[in-house]
């Protein structure tokens, strides 16, 4: 899963790093340590890589796969592994797309509806069901979902409506439900209509508010939560007070990070490999800005 995917203005597509399975979509399974063009199109929008496999969009609205697909995640019907770009059926209404870690896809199209495949752990695909597809599967029948986030055998999502729900493994509470219990379907957190954005990944979840405030819960073993301590919660928890959040991401083992509606950088969690980006190999349970650009 050691790999990385970015898309130029131009709309072409860059890769590099481990390429086991053909996760960099090259047609091979080499390691790269400097970017390299996946094909020649022009038309990429936006990828996101998986555990050995990538799911990406195009400008088309087509949906499109490559890598290992030993749970079924290319969503292409089959198990078998592509090390070059294949679309995914032949629709043009995709919107956005998350892998989750552990073999399973989530993607939203433009029509507001849910679709989920690969491996089904935990529930994560929120089929109501542990079973494994090897193509896009329609979460429930609601047309308002507007974005989703794929974590550790777990999921988050928004609807238009502003409430927040999450469902899939729930060892450490990161379903936010105040319990440990799993749900192979969408379970509302509390009844707010204020959420904006979530971000989910190895056993912690983070979410921003309309009003700017940013919120964790889940594994807190190395302060991930940012709530300068090494608590698990298992229902949201304010990180701070202050009410300029814009952006978040989760890393997959114990990084989290944040941008604030000033440009500034944060990160916080797990140090130990310098993966917080501040000059050191400590870790923090609190935010700590990375440098001073804006």
């Amino acid at each position: 899963y050691c790999f990385s995917m970015a898309v130029k203005t131009d709309g072409t597509m860059w890769v590099w790093g481990q390429g086991n399975d053909g996760a960099l979509g090259l047609g091979n399974s080499n390691q790269y340590s400097s970017p390299k063009q996946l094909g020649a199109l022009t038309t990429w929008k936006a990828p996101f890589g998986g555990n050995h496999w990538a799911t990406a969009t195009k400008t088309d609205g087509t949906l499109w796969s490559w890598g290992g697909n030993q749970f079924g995640q290319l969503g292409n019907g089959n198990r078998t592994y592509y090390s070059s770009p294949r679309q995914i059926g032949a629709l043009t209404n995709w919107l956005s797309v998350s892998c989750g870690y552990q073999h399973f896809n989530i993607a939203l199209k433009t029509d507001g509806t849910l679709w989920a495949w690969g491996g089904n752990l935990f529930g994560a695909l929120g089929t109501s069901n542990l079973t494994y597809y090897s193509s896009p599967k329609q979460i429930g029948s609601l047309t308002t979902w507007s974005s989703v986030a794929g974590g550790y055998t777990y999921t988050g999502a928004l609807k238009t409506d502003g409430t927040l729900w999450t469902w899939g493994r729930n060892n450490y509470g990161q379903l936010g439900l105040n319990n440990s219990t799993y749900y192979s379907s969408p379970k509302q957190v509390g009844s707010l209509t204020t959420w904006v954005s979530v971000s989910c990944m190895a056993y912690s979840s983070m979410a921003i508010k309309t009003d700017g405030t940013l919120w964790a819960w889940g594994q807190g073993n190395v302060g991930q939560l940012g709530l300068g301590n090494t608590l698990t919660y298992s229902s949201p928890k304010q990180v701070g007070a202050l009410t300029n959040w814009s952006k978040i991401s989760n890393g997959l083992f114990w990084t989290n990070g944040a941008i604030k509606t000033d440009g500034t950088l944060w990160m916080w969690g797990y140090g130990l490999y310098g993966t917080l980006g501040l000059g050191n190999t400590t870790s923090y349970s609190s935010p700590k800005q990375v440098g001073a650009l804006t």
